[in-house]
């Protein structure tokens, strides 16, 4: 699917479209048993818009906090409130991964992402994935934003096959 976003304002709804459709789909990971997180990848370069979609999702979802990219902590960690999942018995939290700063995924051993990608109580949003790419799991969303100019930008998602 592709969208126009012509302002912040435009890219957070279509991210928290994504997110509420994550987290209320029958076929969720966590709905039907599966072990596994909900991995979301986010591409574009630098300014595209990669935080500003990770604000808009977190707030779908119900998280109060203020979201920064994790571009020196690497991963921060938000509880989603209840009353969002409701429909979930137990805990979910959303992972905000940043690998910028990162060669490989041989930099990031120490954050056991295999068990977070294993987990069915995590939302993990990457950004920066193809730094880590041979470490990701197979079936993925991906979130592509390119410029356009200042105010606008097309965000591409594609859903795991």
């Amino acid at each position: 699917m592709i969208f126009l976003s012509k302002s912040e304002k435009d890219t957070r709804k279509i991210a928290g479209n994504l997110a509420t459709k994550i987290i209320k789909s029958p076929t969720s990971p966590r709905l039907v048993g599966l072990r596994r997180a909900s991995v979301v990848t986010l591409e574009g370069e630098l300014g595209a818009g990669k935080t500003t979609f990770v604000k808009g999702f977190a707030k779908a979802l119900g998280i109060k906090a203020k979201i920064k990219s994790p571009t020196f902590n690497l991963m921060k960690e938000y509880k989603i409130p209840r009353n969002s999942i409701s429909h979930i018995p137990y805990p979910i939290f959303l992972v905000h991964l940043d690998c910028y700063r990162v060669r490989d995924h041989r930099d990031l051993a120490i954050l056991d992402l295999k068990s977070i990608f294993n987990s069915p109580d995590s939302i993990v949003l990457i950004e920066w994935p193809e730094r880590i790419s041979k470490i990701l799991p197979k079936k993925i969303i991906r979130v592509h934003i390119d410029h356009i100019d200042k105010n606008k930008r097309k965000i591409r998602i594609s859903k795991p096959k």
